[in-house]
């Protein structure tokens, strides 16, 4: 203790103190020195080194303190856990023994390149580091090393971390982004990277593979039926059906709720996928059990090639759905191989809808009438209502063509407004033929009934053009009658109490039901021109069309007999029993000013 109270830390050495001849004087010699700037020190280096441990120990990731050969000289209790046995410990090893994939990494190179300060090396690269668990374990690792120069050398301090988890977070988000969730197969992001590795290795090789497109026929009408569970157990079984038919090496994908890839490497020609096409067909055909049902279906298929037929993958997978889409309106239940006609098909398609759109505003649509002739007197009694179409761009565009375009776009709805209310406007100009009022017949579309208020629209038509409902004939297609026939029916029904008289055009082409020719109220039978063709001299045909005259003559109906070209067709039919005939024997279709000229005549 200081004279002003002050205590110090002191380190004393006493001993006995002798005279100058040995002899014990009984007194004691200290020598002391003052230590306490020393202990504080020495303390404050324990401390820090305390701190450090602290620090080190309460770190999550492994951390490691390496000589210049790489040997450990300091391991924090996470790296111990991470490398070591229960208490043990991995110092005095080497970093190469617990992470052999830094065997590569020459540490005195690396601080050849540090200065002063810390350099560090990212060691996390394109290859992934693997850590040896004390058992023999590995497990994906990612390290950061840094380095340091100091007056005794180059130091090396390693944080370790086991990326397990994250790996596993990573394969599961890479599996989601990649697998279709109800199937487990590749998805469309999965496939287009397959298709562009397939191309860049055929590049390289001056190979080819195929693509094949799968796409389940009516399927959506399972879901409506059944419900969505039953269409997933069905996309469930058709996944399986696909793996057991596709040749090994093949990447099968679900790319939507009802559409699949299969690319088939190393295929070049149509020859060698046939008999995949065909057995696909097969598979996808048979009927689905699915919970005491069996539900049945279909496949459209479209099949191209690479590169014979496309240069990227985008070009592919759209000419496999081109032709995919071609074996559906081919039928269904069939597979096509892409051409580069059906593409023009396609763009010539899609040219068409887009300038049906404006052909009502710039008004390049027009109606012809031919004449339907009573084969008895020869009379015109009436005219079916032609549609017709010259495109300003196009030019004459054939209702073969754009009729189903317009069917499939809803523009049908407009045109064939349009259609009605021309037709009716047209007719009420007709004079008679031969004292006998003439009839205009207009043809609907079924989205003309499906879109309601038909009724109505009929009535505010024959308002405006003062046209009496009895000269206004309403031909329907039999797959329109059969589509919803108890509200066809009611519809028919308000029609025909306006006076409009019915017929069904086509007969015998589409859906044909003797049922619903006793349930739908009809005025009017037409032959289809198809029978009409080959008569007298077909016996076939002599045969249905006898057929089809008999029964429309035990029902009470009027019979019209369409595609009339020649006498002796005019002659036979009429000797059938026919009533009216229609046809180029009579007349071609014509404008209306024509068709009006022709009436003035009286008679076709």
């Amino acid at each position: 203790m200081r004279p002003d109270k002050a205590t110090v830390e002191v380190e004393a050495i006493a001993v006995r103190y002798a005279d100058s001849k040995g002899n014990d004087t009984g007194a004691v010699m200290v020598v002391a020195r003052d230590v306490t700037e020393r202990n504080r020190a020495v303390e404050a280096v324990a401390q820090r080194e305390e701190n450090l441990r602290l620090i080190m120990d309460s770190a999550g990731d492994g951390i490691v303190a390496l000589d210049v050969n790489g040997r450990i000289v300091i391991a924090n209790t996470a790296a111990n856990a991470m490398f070591a046995a229960p208490n043990e410990t991995i110092v005095n090893k080497t970093i190469y023994e617990i992470i052999p994939t830094l065997e590569g990494v020459d540490l005195e190179l690396f601080s050849e390149h540090s200065v002063t300060g810390t350099t560090h090396l990212a060691i996390e690269p394109a290859g992934e580091l693997t850590g040896i668990r004390h058992d023999g374990q590995p497990f994906p690792a990612a390290m950061i090393l840094n380095a340091s120069r100091s007056s005794t050398g180059p130091r090396y301090v390693g944080i370790i971390r086991d990326v397990t988890a994250r790996k596993s977070y990573e394969d599961r988000l890479r599996h989601l982004a990649t697998r279709d969730p109800l199937t487990d197969m590749a998805n469309r992001n999965l496939l287009e990277e397959r298709l562009q590795d397939e191309i860049d290795k055929c590049q390289a090789t001056d190979s080819g593979f195929a693509l094949v497109f799968c796409d389940l026929d009516q399927f959506q009408n399972i879901n409506d039926a059944f419900g969505h569970e039953f269409g997933d157990d069905v996309i469930k079984q058709a996944a399986q059906r696909l793996r057991s038919c596709a040749p090994d090496g093949a990447t099968i994908a679900r790319v939507g709720g009802d559409e699949f890839h299969i690319l088939v490497p190393n295929v070049e020609n149509a020859e060698a996928i046939v008999p995949l096409a065909e057995t696909l067909l097969d598979a996808l055909s048979s009927p689905y059990r699915i919970r005491e049902r069996e539900i049945f279906s279909s496949a459209s298929i479209g099949v191209g090639f690479y590169p014979s037929q496309a240069s990227t993958a985008s070009e592919l997978l759209r000419n496999v759905d081109t032709a995919a889409n071609y074996a559906k309106r081919g039928g269904r239940a069939n597979y096509k191989f892409y051409t580069p006609e059906m593409s023009q098909q396609v763009q010539r398609r899609v040219d068409l809808g887009h300038h049906l759109r404006r052909a009502l505003e710039n008004d390049e649509l027009s109606l012809n009438f031919q004449a339907k002739v009573d084969l008895a007197s020869g009379d015109i009694v009436g005219a079916e209502a032609l549609l017709r179409w010259h495109s300003e761009e196009l030019g004459f565009v054939s209702p073969a063509e754009f009729v189903p375009i317009a069917e499939e776009t809803g523009l049908i709805v407009p045109i064939g407004d349009w259609v009605l209310d021309a037709a009716c406007r047209d007719a009420a100009t007709w004079p008679t033929a031969n004292g006998r009022d003439v009839q205009v017949g207009v043809n609907l579309s079924a989205l003309q009934f499906l879109h309601g208020n038909l009724v109505a629209r009929v009535k505010n038509t024959l308002a405006r053009s003062s046209l009496p409902a009895a000269r206004l004939d309403l031909e329907l297609t039999e797959s329109l009658l059969v589509e919803r026939p108890e509200e066809t029916i009611q519809t028919l029904k308000e029609l025909k109490e306006m006076g409009i008289s019915i017929s069904m055009d086509d007969f015998g082409t589409g859906y044909s039901s003797l049922s619903y020719l006793t349930k739908f109220p009809l005025d009017s039978l037409k032959v289809d021109r198809a029978f009409v063709t080959d008569l007298p001299n077909d016996r076939d045909a002599v045969v249905v069309v006898r057929a089809i005259v008999g029964m429309a003559q035990q029902l009470d109906f009027h019979i019209v007999a369409e595609g009339i070209e020649t006498e002796r067709q005019m002659e036979f039919l009429h000797g059938l029993g026919c009533h009216t005939g229609q046809g180029y024997y009579f007349s071609k279709p014509l404008p209306n000013e024509d068709f009006i000229a022709l009436l003035t005549q009286g008679a076709a």
